[in-house]
């Protein structure tokens, strides 16, 4: 059998139960060297297979699956944060499909909530924002044109951006133009939950300057909007005059 694990953010307590027993039982781990922490492969039994998967290629990996699970091996694909969010997994799964090969994705802990966590705050507030852009500059690796990150700022509500912030100019650029303002608030969560963590807060006035000072370059999300900074209103859920299935209003 073979699993996708999300393997969380960085620290390796915020991995799922569940998660954490595969890693315990498996036979291979094949874990993404480059952006998950070894810390986690100290929970694998002593003659546990490890490949870093930083120094694969795709058909590399699905060979030493395949290779394992003809054997009767139980293989753990260990990704960063949430496997379902730019983990690459769609490829990996047509190949086991192809071959008849059993597996089962369990989710993580993704770095833009990490991030979010980490600054004790929460995307979604009344009056301020019901939702959360989930995005990325383009880079080597294209986005739809619709999907331009100055469009997408153009609804001025939460963002979480991955895999950009060595572009920090041009992401601040794209932002100031579709969110209409060089005023809003934006964190930049550089190896959230790592030991390493560091926060950079900001406006798109400022944050490029900031992040260039620290030396930030990778492995963090910038986040946008003003979730960050400012007022909102009271949620009615837990309000003492809103009435739900659960509890009446005074």
């Amino acid at each position: 059998m073979f699993y996708f694990v999300g393997a969380g953010p960085g620290d390796v307590d915020l991995i799922t139960i569940k998660g954490r027993k595969l890693l315990e039982e498996a036979d291979v781990v094949i874990y993404a060297g480059s952006l998950v922490w070894n810390e986690h492969l100290k929970f694998c039994k002593k003659d546990c297979e490890i490949h870093n998967s930083a120094l694969m290629t795709l058909e590399e990996v699905i060979d030493v699956a395949m290779k394992a699970i003809s054997k009767g091996k139980k293989v753990v694909r260990l990704h960063t944060g949430d496997p379902t969010i730019y983990g690459a997994i769609r490829e990996q799964m047509e190949y086991l499909d192809r071959h008849n090969i059993s597996y089962e994705v369990v989710p993580g802990v993704s770095s833009f909530t990490a991030s979010c966590s980490a600054l004790k705050r929460e995307f979604t507030l009344p009056n301020v924002s019901q939702t959360v852009i989930v995005t990325r500059m383009e880079g080597r690796t294209p986005v739809p044109e619709d999907e331009d990150l100055e469009r997408l700022a153009s609804h001025k509500c939460s963002m979480a951006i991955f895999l950009s912030v060595q572009d920090i100019d041009k992401v601040v650029e794209k932002l100031e133009k579709g969110y209409g303002s060089s005023d809003i608030p934006v964190a930049v969560v550089y190896k959230a939950t790592w030991p390493e963590q560091k926060i950079v807060r900001g406006t798109l006035k400022d944050i490029s300057e900031k992040v260039k000072k620290e030396g930030i370059k990778n492995f963090s999300q910038i986040l946008v909007g003003n979730f960050i900074e400012g007022e909102y209103e009271r949620s009615l859920l837990y309000h003492p005059e809103f009435t739900h299935g659960f509890r009446e209003g005074k």
